[in-house]
C-alpha cells in the first residue's frame, strides 16, 4: 500500500502515456499525460524495398514498440527475409509477439543488452538492420560495424515535437506534479528546457524516474537531484519503481 502517493507527469506519446497513466490511477496514483511529441509514420516503402532487397539474411533489430508499428504498417514484418528477429526491451518484444513474429530480447534493455546477445557475437560481413525513428543514438551500429557487421538503418517514423506553452511548468506545480516519468535522453532534455528557469522545485525536490543509467546519468549532469533508475521502458518496471518511492514516503 502506498502511504503518500506521489503525482505523476507521464511525458510519452500519447497512446502510450495513456496506458500508462490509466495503470497507475488503478494503483491509487494521480497522473497527468502531457505528451512531447507525436509519432509521425515515414511511409518510406521503396526505402525498406530496398534494403530487404540489398540485404542477405539479415538480423533485424527493432529499438521500440512505435519501430515494430510503423515498419509493419509498410510492409508486413512476417514478409521480411532475415535470419532473426531482435528486440531491445520486453514492450518491443511484446510488440512483435503480437503480430506473431518471433525474436529474442537481452535482460538489459538498452544498446549494450542488445550487444550481448549470441546472435550479435560473430557479425563479420554480415547484414544488420536497425529499425528505428529518426536520430537516436549511433552506438549499437558503431559498434556492429567495429566487428566487421554491415549495418543499416530504416527509419520507421518521425517525433513530431509539440510546441508547449512556456507556462507549463507552472501549471504542473499548481496540479501538485513531483514526480516525472522520463525514457529516453531526447525527452529528459525537452523536459528540463521546460522547466529549469522555473525555480528550483524541479531540480531539488522533484524525483525523476527514468528508464535508464544512460539518461539518469545524463539527469544528474543537468543538475536534478532525485533520480530513480527504473532499469527499464516498460510500463512494469516504472509501475514498479513510482510503487517503491511512494511506499518509502
Amino acid at each position: 500500500m502506498i502511504n503518500n502517493p506521489p503525482t505523476v507527469l507521464v511525458t510519452r506519446p500519447d497512446n502510450e502515456g495513456r496506458v500508462l497513466a490509466n495503470k497507475l490511477t488503478q494503483l491509487g496514483v494521480k497522473s497527468y499525460c502531457q505528451p512531447l511529441f507525436d509519432y509521425h509514420s515515414n511511409q518510406c516503402q521503396k526505402e525498406l524495398s530496398k534494403i530487404l532487397k540489398n540485404t542477405h539474411q539479415p538480423s533485424i533489430i527493432f529499438i521500440s514498440v512505435a519501430a515494430v508499428k510503423f515498419a509493419n504498417n509498410i510492409i508486413p514484418i512476417n514478409e521480411w527475409p532475415c535470419k532473426n528477429v531482435l528486440a531491445v526491451g520486453a514492450a518491443t518484444a511484446k510488440a512483435l509477439d503480437a503480430i506473431g513474429i518471433e525474436c529474442k530480447s537481452p535482460k538489459q534493455h538498452n544498446s549494450e543488452g542488445l550487444l550481448s546477445l549470441p546472435e550479435l557475437q560473430h557479425v563479420n560481413n554480415k547484414d544488420i538492420v536497425i529499425v528505428r525513428g529518426d536520430g537516436g543514438r549511433e552506438f549499437l551500429a558503431e559498434a556492429l560495424q567495429s566487428k566487421g557487421a554491415k549495418t543499416h538503418y530504416f527509419e520507421a517514423y518521425q517525433r513530431i515535437w509539440r510546441q508547449l506553452s512556456p507556462n507549463i511548468a507552472q501549471h504542473w506545480r499548481r496540479n501538485n506534479v513531483n514526480c516525472i516519468v522520463i525514457t529516453s535522453n531526447a525527452l529528459l532534455k525537452s523536459i528540463v528546457q521546460l522547466v529549469t528557469a522555473s525555480d528550483e522545485y524541479w531540480q531539488n525536490i522533484c524525483v525523476w524516474v527514468v528508464a535508464s543509467e544512460r539518461i539518469a546519468q545524463q539527469a544528474r549532469e543537468f543538475g536534478l537531484a532525485n533520480v530513480i533508475n527504473a532499469n527499464g521502458a516498460n510500463d512494469d518496471a516504472i509501475t514498479k519503481a513510482i510503487i517503491n518511492y511512494g511506499t518509502r514516503l
